[in-house]
């Protein structure tokens, strides 16, 4: 086919960022709904495959109990067969970890990154942790406390920031003190998601200037979007203007919640690296490799791509 356009013209914005980090989470978040299970030889290809399309973080998998997410059982696994494949690279690619078992395992392998998994409501932290809001808290601090003493880097992630499928809209101001008890347990990066996809531009806008009017600086922040109702790159333009430069995205925009059934797909990395050139704003991923990897996984699913850039540059690329 001739005149088909395969990279979006950089038109520049007044008031955005020269450069975006993007916080892979594919195999991971991406993955952990998935009814069948991946092969772990498929899980290492995806990885390395995001690794070598220029990703700057993939965050691998999740030393969760397999009870509770069998996809993710063969986590220490995976972890092993990275090491073997790209070597002292798989100690940098971040794992979650949802209390101290779970960060053993992550210290046996050596590994740098880990994450842990809050909730900003008190029905979620009881779905999802079998906690209160303010016992999970507890939960994490001795997590955090470990890792930070061994050298580790510890993100925290905060869910149902913008609505609950059970308790509703969530106020911007219980988001923030979830997310400031883990910024004073020692969390580095706070990831604020919208786990059901409700979120809009103006609420984005509302809660990054709720953390800032409470001290937090946008750099401390990454935001996690879902495109349940098509606001994702909405939402990822109020981030921007914002002042807000990491944000996380699904390869494919692969990816949902075990436990929030309205929680649909993450945001593509491919539609938000489209949006990202077409803004002029830098950010290091070749969008090429990217989307062959995502038509290739789609492959190993036997589904087709959710992503619409995968879906119209998938045949220019196979």
């Amino acid at each position: 086919m001739t005149g088909v356009i395969t990279r979006a013209t950089p038109v520049p914005a007044p008031g955005m960022p020269g450069r975006v980090r993007i916080y892979e989470v594919g195999p991971r978040d991406g993955l952990q709904n998935e009814q069948e299970i991946v092969p772990l030889e498929v899980k290492e290809e995806f990885v390395r495959r995001l690794l070598a399309a220029g990703l700057p973080v993939v965050e691998a998998t999740s030393f969760v109990h397999p009870r509770w997410v069998p996809q993710l059982a063969d986590a220490a696994d995976l972890m092993t067969a990275l090491g073997d494949s790209i070597g002292e690279a798989a100690r940098d690619c971040p794992v979650l970890v949802p209390n101290e078992r779970g960060l053993d395992r992550a210290l046996e392998l050596g590994l740098r990154h880990v994450a842990v998994f809050a909730s900003a409501t008190e029905t979620f932290a009881a779905k999802n942790l079998n906690r209160t809001l303010d016992s999970q808290l507890e939960m994490f601090a001795p997590t955090i406390e470990r890792a930070l003493a061994a050298g580790m880097d510890v993100r925290g992630y905060v869910s149902m920031c913008f609505g609950d499928p059970w308790e509703g809209p969530v106020e911007p101001q219980q988001v923030v003190t979830v997310g400031q008890r883990l910024l004073e347990m020692g969390v580095g990066e706070l990831s604020l998601g919208d786990t059901i996809g409700v979120g809009t531009a103006g609420h984005v806008t509302a809660l990054v200037e709720a953390f800032t009017a409470a001290g937090t600086g946008v750099d401390r922040l990454a935001l996690h979007f879902h495109d349940t109702y098509g606001q994702a790159l909405s939402n990822v333009q109020a981030g921007l203007r914002a002042g807000v430069t990491t944000y996380d995205a699904s390869a494919g925009g692969l990816g949902g919640c075990p436990y929030a059934q309205s929680a649909t797909g993450n945001l593509a990395t491919e539609d938000l690296v489209w949006l990202l050139d077409g803004l002029g704003i830098d950010h290091g991923v070749d969008l090429e490799a990217l989307v062959a990897t995502s038509a290739w996984m789609a492959q190993q699913l036997g589904r087709p791509s959710p992503s619409a850039v995968v879906r119209a540059l998938a045949q220019s690329t196979s």
